[in-house]
């Protein structure tokens, strides 16, 4: 047996790409798979993003860039915040990454330690628990609940603070439910956190411009008392189906600045050149792409939360945002592990069960419905077919 480091035996994965490497098994032997298991656009990437990259590449843009990003693509995030949130930004506190989890890993890095407690959705994106145990802090689950419409509830959030806690991640609209905050709780989130000056908020809002039913986004540095405690995550990944080009952006507070840039010219030194002139066109090009991808989106949302409330022990609150439905499975009589595997194994549709983003995940499965229509018709259909009645 190897001797590792004990901090590498606390360190978790994110069983999304487990179930995806199991279902491209099942595939390669022959097995039809409808995969509603991972979070990504069925989409393509947009033409001229793609090829802006390709510019960029014949361009001579092959060395390295500054650790915090090429500035006029910092300036560009930049503007891009002042268009869609009129939140003004300094592109001297942005910083480029490859993709959306360095950002929360920094920030749990730099703010988590033995004796600290940071708060943190669940159920929730599985790195928020996996990266605050590896820091040494102790992780203090918020749950989400059901009745709520996985909300955080700002009263609940606010008794969870002791004089140990030194982070709170917040994260709407969310995965793995779809949830999506209400302003109202968010104002009495902030309006409480007024006593707690030493806490820090990272809000991951990566999901932020994929909301329905004329919900609008709520962003953090809206509010004036939290522009010095705000780490903001945020990317393209999602809402311009860039998943594989990883690049995503955050904001950060400019006492943390510095030490989010250390830890990036230690880690991966600078995101690749010529993906940061994707982001770029990507940012400042035509956005009919999203709006086409988001009316695609609500289209499915209607389709699967129907479907599912159709099945057998199953019941679905309406997601509000994201991509993903998070429907409540008790009434099968299987847990949520149990009903992953006999999807995957006797109907051949991949979900993530809801344990995998955390304890209060049990009794809900995740399902994706980054697909097609008809692919999820049938996914259900299949589903049917082996329900316990």
């Amino acid at each position: 047996m190897v001797d590792v480091a004990e901090r590498m035996t606390v360190l978790g994965t994110e069983t999304a790409f487990e179930v995806l490497a199991r279902a491209q098994a099942l595939a390669a032997q022959g097995k039809s798979i409808i995969n509603l298991g991972i979070g990504q656009p069925d989409f393509k990437t947009p033409p001229h993003i793609v090829e802006a990259a390709i510019k960029a590449m014949r361009d001579g843009h092959h060395g390295y860039t500054p650790a915090n990003g090429i500035p006029a693509l910092r300036e560009s995030v930049a503007a891009d915040i002042k268009r869609r949130q009129d939140i003004e930004v300094d592109p001297d506190l942005i910083m480029i990454m490859p993709g959306g989890k360095v950002t929360m890993y920094f920030a749990i890095m730099i703010l988590g330690d033995k004796g600290r407690e940071i708060l943190y959705p669940n159920p929730g994106f599985p790195i928020y628990e996996s990266v605050i145990k590896h820091s040494g802090a102790t992780p203090v689950p918020i749950p989400l609940l059901e009745k709520n419409g996985f909300a955080f509830s700002a009263e609940d959030v606010l008794s969870r603070i002791t004089p140990k806690t030194s982070l709170i991640i917040l994260n709407s609209p969310a995965n793995p439910t779809g949830g999506a905050v209400p302003k109202a709780e968010f104002d009495k989130l902030v309006k409480g956190l007024e006593k707690h000056p030493g806490v820090y908020v990272m809000s991951d809002e990566i999901y932020g411009q994929m909301l329905y039913d004329g919900r609008e986004h709520v962003p953090m540095l809206s509010y004036p008392s939290m522009k010095d405690r705000t780490i903001l995550l945020d990317g393209w990944s999602k809402t311009y189906a860039m998943t594989g080009w990883r690049l995503g952006f955050s904001v950060w507070p400019k006492a943390l600045f510095r030490h989010a840039e250390k830890l990036a010219i230690n880690n991966h030194s600078c995101v690749n050149a010529p993906t940061q002139f994707a982001g770029i066109a990507a940012l400042t090009g035509p956005q009919d792409a999203v709006g086409m991808m988001m009316k695609a989106f609500d289209e499915r949302r209607r389709v699967i939360v129907s479907e599912l409330n159709q099945l057998p022990g199953f019941r679905c609150v309406e997601p509000g945002g994201a991509f993903y439905a998070f429907p409540n499975i008790e009434g099968t009589g299987l847990t949520a592990k149990e009903l992953q595997s006999k999807m995957l194994e006797e109907a051949g549709v991949a979900t993530i069960a809801g344990t995998s983003f955390g304890a209060h995940g049990e009794g809900f499965i995740r399902f994706s419905y980054a697909n097609s229509t008809e692919n999820i018709r049938e996914a259900i259909k299949r589903i049917r077919t082996i329900l316990p009645r």
